[in-house]
């Protein structure tokens, strides 16, 4: 896959003014040096999602959300990483660059699209020429508004209506076959794989067909879905039946209900719940959980209530677990035997489907509970069997509440854990200061301070002489500080939001955004010179560490023992410092 040059993203986003991004999908207020917001990202009622110009980023206090122009556009419009590229180089005249574009428009990728989109058209015009299909949506309540939204089609009986309407050509047929719509027999034989079957298009997040799924109109036929295979376009494991038409029909989505089968989408939005979503034939995987809470803050998972169902849910507890971030939630809702989504929402209206959600299973409730099974809790070992089965779980989920509050609800159950919740072991450092009367303040990190300084303003480590005196100081973060030196000496026109944006994906991301978010008093020229006299402390920092090296050889091994060498440095060190 192309890469987009780290100079472009640079340039586009030093060109983008997020303030305007921002401010055209959430109203934005001005305070002081920054602008502010209820959050966009969950429900809050005190703004505490603040947008910076200078430092060209958004940060919430509430949820922790943040990032770039790019990000926002990612989360807010639920756009792909190229697609916010795209957006916002649109908005300030720039062309995404060559590669990457000609990568995006992938010849035969796009013939592959068009091809689809062939299929597409080529199925809903035979539903309408066909009326035992159009009976069969009649017959589910589906009206021609709902047909239309989800494109839904109808493939002819026979094993060639789709190979005849549109292989007029060796090429052709072998584009069709690439996009999973043909099958070959063992005597390399050519067929329509969708025969006799509703057709459902399955979309990408840009809206393009990607693949089908099928559904027989009689009970008695089997498969009842019948989805495409894997293809250069299509890995069921990433995608979601009907999130398209959720993002089409939501300016925000908050929430996402998870259902097994492309009628039950279709049967919920036709009752006006427009938030229903569909695995493809497949159990829920990390890819799906990760796809749902980018898209939506609420996930409710809908199964049977049999085994199979418990299964399925089991599946999406493991998925959805280690992506539990503070603000999210996930539900399970169970349902009667012999009953679906479909048959619930038109028999007790989109009312009812509603009540029922509300009473769903919460993630942590049917974690223990589904855990729980077969444990007797009343016994030590039964306690015993629970912590160890729940220990790896725990560990996956995220840093923050939610995980603190699983860990206790643990040694609730199972005692666990309490000794580490004695109050000796707890109390805050700045309590415990209090009680013991010291009045004295923690050491200032140097390294913390000129990282702080650095992402308030980037152009200050331009003036930073090379090489870096405390490059070789030990202490925390000073690989880190010269590292976001060299990426300022070698972009200098880089922003707070692009230094953050080139570690978006490394370990010290969030302590960066945090870093980041901190509002400094002054100027930019009060900042220059802090930043200068950190790093000269840090400097002398540095020779006074090599002195003390130097000091315990020579107690070591003596005067004599010392080479010519570090006495001479010795000497001069120690001149420098005085100097």
């Amino acid at each position: 896959m192309a890469r987009i040059p780290d100079a472009f993203i640079d340039d586009l986003l030093a060109r983008s003014d997020i303030v305007e991004v921002v401010g055209a999908r959430v109203p934005l207020k001005k305070q002081g040096r920054e602008y502010s917001a209820r959050c966009p990202f969950h429900d809050e009622r005190s703004p505490s999602f603040t947008v910076s110009p200078t430092k060209q980023f958004y940060h919430c206090f509430g949820c922790g959300a943040h990032g770039t122009a790019i990000s926002f556009l990612m989360n807010y419009d639920r756009m792909e990483f190229l697609d916010a590229m795209e957006e916002l180089a649109k908005r300030v005249g720039m062309e995404v660059p060559r590669e990457t574009a000609q990568r995006n428009a992938d010849p035969e990728a796009q013939s592959l699209f068009n091809a689809l989109e062939a299929a597409q058209r080529f199925f809903q015009k035979q539903l309408q020429q066909t009326p035992a299909a159009t009976a069969y949506l009649d017959g589910r309540d589906v009206d021609a508004s709902t047909r239309e939204r989800f494109s839904i089609g109808y493939a002819p009986e026979g094993f060639s209506a789709l190979k005849d309407a549109l292989g007029t050509d060796a090429r052709r047929l072998q584009l069709l076959e690439k996009a999973g719509m043909f099958s070959r027999n063992e005597r390399g034989h050519v067929y329509d794989k969708f025969r006799h079957r509703i057709m459902f298009p399955i979309h990408d997040r840009r809206g393009r067909v990607i693949a089908f799924g099928g559904r027989v109109l009689s009970k008695d036929d089997s498969p009842k879905y019948l989805n495409s295979p894997e293809t250069p376009l299509f890995h069921k494991g990433r995608e979601l039946y009907g999130l398209w038409q959720v993002r089409q029909a939501n300016q925000k989505i908050t929430r996402l209900i998870v259902v097994e089968g492309y009628m039950d989408v279709v049967a919920l939005f036709q009752h006006g719940i427009h938030e229903a979503v569909a695995t493809l034939g497949t159990a829920t995987t990390p890819d799906h959980a990760e796809l749902l809470f980018r898209n939506a803050p609420d996930v409710y998972f809908c199964f049977d209530g049999d085994a199979a169902g418990r299964r399925a849910a089991t599946r999406a507890m493991e998925s959805v677990l280690p992506r539990m971030k503070d603000g999210r939630q996930a539900f399970f809702l169970f349902l009667p035997d012999g009953e679906d989504p479909d048959t619930i929402v038109r028999n007790e209206g989109a009312d009812g489907f509603n009540t029922r959600l509300a009473s769903a299973t919460p993630l942590s409730q049917f974690f223990f509970d589904e855990l729980s099974q077969d444990v007797q809790l009343h016994t030590l070992e039964g306690k015993g069997r629970l912590a160890e089965r729940a220990k790896p779980y725990l560990a996956q989920i995220p840093d923050g509440a939610f995980g603190d509050l699983m860990r206790q609800r643990l040694t609730e159950l199972t005692g666990v854990g309490a000794r580490q919740a004695s109050p000796q072991t707890h109390v805050p450092v700045q309590r415990a200061h209090a009680q013991s009367g010291a009045n004295t303040t923690p050491k200032r990190s140097l390294v913390r301070s000129a990282i702080t300084l650095l992402l308030q303003q980037p152009s200050l480590g331009l003036e930073a002489a090379i090489p870096y005196v405390f490059a070789g100081l030990r202490q925390p973060g000073v690989e880190l500080l010269t590292e976001l030196l060299d990426v300022v000496q070698m972009r200098p026109d880089i922003s707070t939001g692009g230094l953050l944006e080139l570690f978006a994906e490394r370990d010290e991301a969030a302590s960066l955004q945090k870093l980041a978010s901190v509002s400094l008093p002054g100027d930019a020229a009060s900042w220059q010179a802090e930043f200068d006299d950190v790093l000269a402390q840090l400097a002398k920092q540095t020779l006074q560490q090599r002195i003390d090296e130097l000091m315990t050889r020579m107690r070591e091994v003596g005067t004599s023992g010392m080479t010519p060498a570090e006495k001479d440095e010795l000497r001069e060190l120690q001149t420098r410092m005085r100097t």
